[in-house]
């Protein structure tokens, strides 16, 4: 009866596992073994990490990144240039482009991007609050959006809107270089890509 109770457990946790981006069935099930066989304590500690997560970590009121503090560190970095604000499409994107270490301005988060076909139009992005921090005296809104149609599309719907937005006639609207590969993704990118595409990025 223990035997297969915990075998039954056994294939629960490997179906969770395999719902995690990247791993497959198989990789699901070496991961659950080697829970099984590891270190209960590591265990213990894993589990505890995931059970806080939701109520620990939020999105920063301000940008829209996720953050443990009232207000995410970036945006309460007094030394960051206040000027430049660097468009997302997820939080952890911005964690990506601070590995860069080339870009020293704010960030925003549009939580997601234009993808009608999937019932999901601009209302559903923080376009609007995004509007409102540019009037905060940004003199530069850096678009970094994956390559791909619905990345094309988010950046050119932004850019009309931004373009004809009243009181932001001076601001500077660019996008990173093509450095980065069509149809690809931030997460994937080496650093020393995505710092040339910072340092190289165009007039949109």
């Amino acid at each position: 009866m223990s035997t297969s109770n915990s075998e039954g457990l056994i294939d629960r946790l490997t179906m969770q596992l395999a719902k995690i981006p990247g791993v497959g069935k198989k990789s699901a099930s070496r991961m659950a073994y080697f829970f099984l066989e590891g270190d209960p304590a590591y265990c213990q500690s894993l589990a505890q990490n995931l059970n806080i997560l939701h109520s620990t970590i939020k999105r920063c009121p301000e940008c829209g990144a996720w953050t443990e503090t009232a207000t995410c560190p970036i945006c309460s970095d007094d030394t960051r240039d206040r000027s430049l604000i660097c468009v997302v499409e997820r939080p952890q994107d911005v964690h990506i482009i601070e590995e860069s270490r080339e870009f020293r301005g704010l960030f925003h988060v549009l939580g997601g991007l234009i993808a009608p076909l999937d019932g999901i139009g601009p209302e559903k992005l923080s376009i609007g609050k995004l509007v409102m921090r540019l009037h905060k005296g940004a003199k530069e809104v850096i678009i970094a959006l994956n390559p791909t149609i619905e990345g094309d599309t988010t950046a050119l719907y932004l850019q009309k809107v931004l373009s004809e937005e009243p009181g932001l006639e001076g601001l500077t609207i660019s996008r990173l270089a093509s450095g980065l590969p069509v149809g690809g993704d931030l997460e994937y990118t080496d650093r020393l890509t995505l710092s040339r595409s910072f340092r190289g990025r165009v007039s949109f």
